[in-house]
C-alpha cells in the first residue's frame, strides 16, 4: 500500500491510499498513480510504470480542508467503503453485463445508457447513476465503448478471474446445474459435485464423480473455495449450509425452497422458481 503524492481538489486536500494487483507489488508500490476515479470513494487506476500495468484499488481516502488557518481532516473512507453501495446496484450490474455481451455479439462498439435501457427496460438516468458510483466509463454524446465496459464491471464484480463453485445435491436439479454451461468463460466453474446418497456417491454424472458430503469440508479448506450451490431438500439445506459456511464459504447460491440463516459476512442468493410463479399469477385473469 501507498500514499499517492498529494493532490488539490478545490480547498481539498486529498491523500489517497493504493492496493495494487492484489498484494504490495514492488513496481506498484515505487510507481506513480497517473490516474483515479474517486466515485463515492471506490477507485481504480493504473501505476505509472509502463512495465507494471497493474490495477490499483483504493483502499483509503481521506479529505482535508484547506484554508489560512491549516489543514483539517474532514472526511475519510475505510477499505469496506463498498458497503455504502446499495445491493440493488450491484444487483443490475450483471444486467447491463449481459446487455453488454449481447451487443458485443451483434458486432456493435460503442452503445449508449438510452440503448441500454430500451433493452433492459430501465431509465437511461439509472443505469447513469448505477455506474457513476464506479468511476467514469463513459463521455456525454460518445456513450460507452462496449469492450471497455464489459472489462470495468468484471472487475468490479470480480470476475475477471475464475471462481470454483461446489454444488451439494446431486439429484435432478444439481445434476442439470452440473451439466450447464452457461457459467464457462462469466467467471465461474463448478469444481466438484456432493452428495450424501451411497446410491450417487461415486457415480460419474457428466464431468464429475459424486464425491460423499462427509469430505465438502476438507476440499474447501484445501481448494479455498467459496462459493456453494445448495440443490438439496428443505428440511437439509440449514445444517448443509453451517457447515460449509464452517469450512470457509462466504456465498450460497440457494436453491432449497426455504430461507436459511447464515453470517452477515456471508452473502446469500435465493432461486425458488415456484415463488416466481406465484408472483406472476397474481396479474392473470381467473
Amino acid at each position: 500500500m501507498r500514499a499517492e503524492p498529494r493532490r488539490r481538489f478545490g480547498t481539498a486536500l486529498c491523500l489517497t491510499f493504493y492496493h495494487c494487483g492484489g498484494r504490495l507489488s514492488s513496481e506498484a508500490s515505487s510507481g506513480i498513480v497517473s490516474r483515479a476515479w474517486l466515485g463515492h470513494g471506490l477507485g481504480n487506476a493504473r501505476c505509472g510504470l509502463p512495465a507494471s500495468g497493474e490495477r490499483c484499488a483504493v483502499v483509503g481516502l481521506f479529505l482535508y480542508k484547506v484554508s489560512q488557518s491549516g489543514v483539517q481532516k474532514v472526511a475519510s473512507m475505510p477499505s469496506n467503503a463498498t458497503a455504502s453501495i446499495p445491493d440493488i446496484v450491484i444487483g443490475r450490474l450483471p444486467l447491463y453485463l449481459r446487455a453488454l455481451r449481447r451487443l458485443r455479439q451483434e458486432d456493435k462498439r460503442v452503445t449508449s445508457s438510452h440503448e441500454l435501457g430500451k433493452r433492459l427496460d430501465i431509465s437511461s438516468a439509472q443505469i447513469r447513476k448505477d455506474l457513476s458510483h464506479f468511476g467514469g466509463f463513459g463521455k456525454q454524446g460518445t456513450g460507452y465503448q462496449i469492450d471497455f465496459l464489459i472489462q470495468k464491471l468484471q472487475d468490479v464484480l470480480k470476475i475477471n478471474r475464475e471462481w470454483m463453485v461446489v454444488v451439494i445435491g446431486a439429484g435432478n436439479l444439481g445434476s442439470a446445474i452440473s451439466h450447464y454451461r452457461g457459467f464457462q468463460d462469466r467467471g465461474f466453474r463448478i469444481a466438484h459435485l456432493f452428495d450424501v446418497s451411497p446410491a450417487v456417491i461415486g457415480q460419474r454424472i457428466g464431468d464429475f464423480v459424486v464425491l460423499p458430503l462427509s469430505s465438502v469440508s476438507g476440499i474447501i479448506r484445501d481448494e479455498g473455495i467459496k462459493i456453494a450451490m445448495l440443490a438439496v431438500p428443505a428440511e437439509h439445506a440449514q445444517s448443509v449450509a453451517d457447515q460449509l459456511v464452517t469450512a470457509g464459504v462466504e456465498a450460497i447460491l440457494n436453491y432449497a425452497p426455504i430461507n436459511i440463516n447464515v453470517p452477515d459476512n456471508v452473502q446469500i442468493q435465493y432461486i425458488d422458481p415456484v415463488t416466481h410463479l406465484q408472483r406472476m399469477t397474481y396479474y392473470l385473469d381467473d
